[in-house]
């Protein structure tokens, strides 16, 4: 297919990512000799100063690591945990949109430092000086910061947010925005490491700012969990995705299901008509059963046993969509993602996020972190496993995956922004290079589709099953005959 870009090589390293300038700031650590983590928590903290509409120290990270020598894969969960009195009862009528009781505990700085024990080769503070330099004297306000701040003055116009970040809203196009708060917390997570945010002087102001809703204790008891990732063949390939508490189940039933068809084999309409129909049992299934599995038992591997695929498989009719609504629920869209792989072949899948643009639309006074909404990722429902709690994690949209050869060795690392649409575009990357037989430009080039649920001013409508969103670029006899069905 044509293409808009070639295929990019290098030997030395390679970045990704939405923005340039979290791009040259993980460049300029691997020229420096830093590992593929040193380059990533470069990236990771230049996007919070200059994206915090999608990710901040406030929010979450995931990450899926690929360790050359060894050719070890690594899921590092860095989600947070409902604070101590995240109750069913503290919200009687619906979980707070806004504010600090919105949030649970902030997980990306954990994550820097759990990544780096095992990867870092840099110091801390080499590795946020892009990010400290940024934030105390300024970067150019883009189109992007532009559009995502006026966006949400226009929502949400009574928001403090921007003032407490120390934010001019009159800022134009190329003036500096400085943050000089978050510089200050940069500098001391640099100078004084994790426990600068998590049980002293950052944590502090947090507490303050937050009335003691997050607590010393709910700060203190955080951790990254660092574990196997889910793992499933599909053709040649080994996939390698987020286990619970995130999402990422969905991604491996989806090319489970899809497994047992000839996609080369068909029609364009047939195959999307498949996928998406894959998609709607994964999503299905997860609502099921997903939840934090610290918590409550969450069987990921029944769902994805031989047996349970195959008739699962069986529910797809190729001639007529399913039109029962699986009532994903509305999540958060506001994410980044990037990539990063070293000289030596290491590589990092990374995604992170505040869940909802600007997450909570607050900031802790003093400090400029922006604290996530992830604690309306919760059910109030006390029959769902994704039920409220002090201490658990909710049910996660963010995931990320690498893919590997049989032999171990590397083969493919991507990911996304777009919360529920997340698993749906990976699923189409994957199978356009694993069974089409795209380059990676032509896979990312090629047009897509998404499924999403209908909901309406009350909530979901029994009678409303889904819509399904194509590019304009798709021909409309492919539309027109996925129509019929």
């Amino acid at each position: 297919m044509k293409v808009h870009r070639g295929v990019v090589y290098s030997r030395k390293g390679a970045v990704a990512s939405s923005q340039p300038l979290a791009v040259s700031a993980a460049l300029d650590i691997l020229k420096k000799g830093g590992s593929f983590i040193d380059a990533g928590i470069s990236a990771s903290a230049v996007l919070a100063v200059v994206e915090p509409g999608a990710s901040q120290l406030g929010g979450d990270a995931f990450l899926i690591t690929y360790h050359a020598q060894d050719k070890e894969v690594l899921a590092f969960n860095g989600s947070g945990e409902a604070p101590h009195g995240a109750y069913r009862e503290a919200f009687p009528m619906a979980i707070d949109f806004h504010g600090y009781k919105a949030a649970t505990v902030p997980g990306v700085v954990s994550t820097w430092f759990a990544a780096h024990d095992r990867f870092g080769k840099l110091t801390m503070s080499v590795n946020l000086a892009a990010a400290i330099d940024y934030a105390k004297n300024g970067f150019p306000a883009n189109a992007g910061w532009l559009r995502r701040m006026k966006g949400h003055l226009e929502l949400f116009p009574k928001t403090q947010l921007f003032k407490t970040m120390g934010v001019s809203t009159d800022v134009q196009l190329g003036d500096l925005v400085i943050q000089s708060d978050l510089a200050w917390t940069l500098e001391e997570i640099a100078h004084n490491g994790r426990a600068a945010f998590y049980t002293e002087k950052v944590a502090e102001r947090m507490i303050a700012a937050t009335d003691g809703w997050m607590s010393a204790e709910d700060l203190a008891a955080h951790t990254t969990r660092v574990g196997e990732p889910l793992t499933i063949r599909y053709g040649d390939l080994v996939i390698h995705g987020q286990p619970p508490p995130s999402q990422g189940m969905i991604l491996m039933e989806e090319l489970l299901l899809a497994s047992g068809f000839d996609l080369a084999g068909m029609d364009e309409v047939d195959r999307i008509h498949l996928l998406v129909e894959s998609k709607k049992l994964a999503f299905a299934d997860r609502n099921r059963i997903l939840a934090d599995p610290e918590k409550i038992s969450v069987n990921v591997q029944s769902i994805l046993d031989p047996n349970y695929i195959t008739r699962r498989r069986s529910e797809i009719n190729m001639t007529l969509a399913n039109n029962r609504n699986s009532k994903p629920g509305e999540e958060g869209s506001d994410t980044t993602y990037f990539l990063i792989a070293d000289s030596t072949g290491n590589a990092v899948s990374w995604i992170q996020s505040v869940y909802h643009g600007f997450g909570a639309s607050w900031a802790a006074a003093g400090t400029g972190v922006v604290f996530n909404n992830r604690l309306t990722g919760f059910s109030l429902d006390p029959q769902s496993p994704n039920f409220i709690a002090p201490g658990k994690r909710p049910a996660h949209t963010l995931n990320a995956w690498i893919a590997t050869n049989l032999d171990g060795s590397l083969r493919y690392v991507s990911g996304t922004p777009g919360a529920n649409i997340q698993v749906q575009t990976n699923l189409q990357i994957i199978v356009n290079m694993a069974d089409l037989g795209m380059n990676v430009q032509e896979a990312v080039e090629a047009p897509r589709w998404q499924h999403l649920s209908d909901q309406g001013e009350s909530g979901f409508d029994e009678a409303r099953f889904g819509t399904l969103f194509l590019e304009e670029r798709i021909p409309m006899q492919i539309v027109e005959k996925l129509k019929e069905r």
